[in-house]
Formats: C-alpha cells, structure tokens, sequence
C-alpha cells in the first residue's frame, strides 16, 4: 500500500473495523466480550448507538473524501501533485 496516502489508509481501516462492529451486533455479537449480566439496559442502548454513530460518522469520511483509491484516481492526484495542487 505505498501508493495510498496516510489518511486513505486511516479511513479505509477505520471504516473496515465500524461495518465489522456494525455487522457483529445486526447478528446479537458483542465486539467487546461483556456478560448480559454485567450490562443494564440502558447501556446497551448507549453502546448500540455509540456503534452507530461511529459506523455512520467513519462512512461519511471515507465516502466524502477523495482517497485516489482507483487507477484514474492515482492519475488524478499525480497531475494535481504536478501542478502543485495537492497538500
């Protein structure tokens, strides 16, 4: 991966690990090994929604910023590096 910028690497894992999170409690998986008893409602309520909110936040990320993930995305960035554009 030393095609791919620092910050495409961050928010390609980053999303990886919220939609694993994300498919672990569709199917009634703690991703944290904690025993029913030890958790009230109402923090399974705030851990749930914690988890969405993390997967929808990571998503937007990774989906709004532009992470030259294809060939024509390489291309792109090679020729703004070129004319200076790039950070």
């Amino acid at each position: 991966m030393k095609n791919f910028d620092k910050g495409t690497v961050v928010r390609t894992v980053l999303l990886f690990i919220a939609l694993v999170n994300q498919t672990l409690i569709m199917f009634g998986k703690a991703a944290l090994p904690i025993d029913e008893e030890q958790v009230n409602t109402l923090a399974d309520a705030l851990y749930l929604a914690g988890s969405t909110i993390f997967t929808i936040v990571t998503s937007v990320v990774a989906w709004f910023k532009n992470n030259y993930v294809t060939s024509k995305g390489k291309q792109q960035k090679e020729v703004l590096k070129q004319k200076g554009l790039t950070k």
